[in-house]
């Protein structure tokens, strides 16, 4: 599925479903890449060729920015941020209902909701140079969406540092201690062997085994369709203040420099 600007593709091969998302900004998440990642996952999730599932984003630079901003800037009222912010949740919600495990390639940096789309994968593998923020707060939103699958990795003591600390990076062997990622390697060729590695050996495992395992790790969360959508409208309400309007142009200003 590509658009204007960008795209989100998926080939099978060997029981291995590789999804792939692109932007040109940083591999950010606007609505339409959000749509089309949601309905993908949810897809490959039932197609009985596949026995696991590679995440990643394209290129070799950030991860993902998280949210895009000029829609954030378009947003004109709660129920179109609402409708915004719940792209993040289908995303979650489809990974977290997804009967096939999914393991996530991180190469490089993340912010924000990219950090959630980590949070949800059941395995992620990164390199040494991928580190993560969550900068919501620092332009009066606040990570509500995602915050849930970050604490499921990361635990609420550091939810509350990535939340509060908005502006700070923290590294790639951070997120490792606390949960987020699996493994991190030094080298693009590592990270990559790594990932083949584990995917080629789970997709000669019992399908109905991994199955069961999901749904086993992801106990306790059968309730998110409705959290991450009452999140979604928390953030859509936040979306259309002054002080979050003056940040992003200030951030966007910026960047342009």
């Amino acid at each position: 599925m590509r658009h204007t600007e960008g795209y989100v593709s998926h080939e099978i091969e060997h029981g291995i479903a590789t999804i792939e998302f692109f932007h040109p900004s940083s591999n950010a998440l606007p609505a339409a890449i959000l749509t089309d990642l949601a309905k993908t996952i949810n897809d490959v999730g039932i197609d009985n060729r596949v026995k696991v599932i590679i995440l990643r984003s394209a290129g070799d630079g950030p991860f993902c920015a998280g949210a895009s901003f000029d829609e954030l800037m378009a947003i004109t009222n709660e129920a179109e941020g609402k409708k915004f912010f719940s792209g993040f949740a289908h995303v979650i919600n489809a990974m977290r209902k997804c009967h096939k495990l999914i393991i996530g390639r991180v190469q490089g940096k993340a912010v924000g909701g990219g950090v959630g789309l980590i949070a949800a994968t059941d395995y992620a593998i990164a390199s040494e140079s991928s580190a993560i923020k969550l900068s919501e707060l620092s332009v009066g939103i606040g990570p509500f969406v995602v915050g849930p699958a970050v604490e499921r990795k990361v635990g609420v003591s550091g939810l509350s540092q990535l939340s509060i600390d908005a502006t700070g990076w923290r590294s790639a062997e951070w997120a490792k201690r606390h949960g987020l990622y699996s493994e991190i390697h030094s080298t693009a060729l590592e990270l990559d062997d790594s990932v083949t590695s584990l995917a080629e050996r789970l997709a000669h495992s019992s399908p109905d085994a991994m199955a069961q395992l999901k749904k086993v790790l992801w106990h306790g969360t059968e309730n998110w369709d409705v959290l991450l959508s009452e999140r979604a409208a928390i953030s859509g309400h936040l979306v259309l203040s002054d002080f979050t309007r003056n940040a992003i142009n200030k951030f966007k200003t910026k960047s342009a420099k």
